[in-house]
């Protein structure tokens, strides 16, 4: 297998995160892994199942919230891998469903800090990283449907998802000039450990939040289009936020181009 670089997967213990993790390894990448400290246990598990696909791993616990969490990140990483070529900006959180009349201030900043600025704090400094490199790269975030389509008692999950659709056609234009494309994946209902917490009837969830397809998706299918969007083949496809498919089971359709926005 050819070595394609080295990536870098936030919120990687579990789920989508944990997929994407993987089937870069699979692609050909090492994979430096981040999660909070409470995950790393997980993080050494998935860390020897990498090192068993051939590929070079390494855990990075800390909070992406946090800038010298993210940068200190970044600067384990060079070190023990040569560079940053992926970064995906997957961690994330969601808030209990509520009205935002019953929502704390201080859970809107939770749900903010994590989801929105911590993208912003990846997307900053790998793409610092990349520009000083020279060498291009790929940054990726995590946006969900809701970022497109804002459900009633998610009003700060929501919030935060639109502002990772922002930040990622923003950054798309300014790190393009370096071959740094910049793209975003909004999944709709993946069955994940988060969607079983969150959820009163996970059974019910899954009937009413089928895809056009008839099923709900799985980590796997967003780990897939990571992948595209990770590989050379993306080249001119930046500044998007690619759905898995939204709630009502509408299919939004997508042009890509060299930002063509959506």
């Amino acid at each position: 297998m050819s070595f394609n670089g080295t990536a870098i997967v936030t919120g990687a213990a579990q789920g989508i995160g944990r997929a994407i993790a993987l089937r870069l390894a699979d692609d050909g990448f090492d994979v430096a892994l981040n999660d909070i400290s409470a995950k790393l246990e997980e993080l050494e598990t998935l860390v020897a199942e990498i090192k068993q696909r051939g590929r070079q791993s390494s855990p990075h616990v800390g909070d992406v919230s946090q800038e010298e969490d993210v940068k200190r990140i970044i600067t384990q990483v060079v070190e023990l891998h040569g560079g940053v070529d992926v970064m995906v900006a997957n961690a994330g959180i969601i808030h209990r469903r509520v009205p935002m009349t019953e929502f704390s201030a201080e859970e809107w900043d939770q749900v903010m800090n994590v989801n929105a600025r911590g993208v912003f704090l990846c997307y900053k400094y790998a793409g610092l990283q990349m520009i000083k490199q020279g060498r291009g790269g790929r940054i990726i975030g995590a946006s969900s449907i809701n970022g497109k389509q804002a459900r009633p008692n998610l009003g700060a999950y929501s919030a935060s998802k639109f502002a990772v659709r922002g930040l990622t056609q923003s950054a798309a234009q300014e790190f393009g000039p370096h071959a740094i494309t910049v793209n975003a994946y909004a999944p709709g209902a993946i069955d994940t450990p988060m969607m079983a917490s969150f959820v009163e009837d996970p059974a019910a969830f899954r009937e009413t939040n089928m895809s056009p397809l008839k099923k709900i998706g799985v980590p796997e299918d967003m780990a897939s289009l990571v992948s595209f969007l990770a590989s050379k083949e993306s080249q001119f496809i930046t500044g998007q936020t690619v759905s898995h498919h939204n709630h009502s089971g509408r299919n939004r359709m997508l042009s890509f181009s060299a930002l063509d926005i959506d």
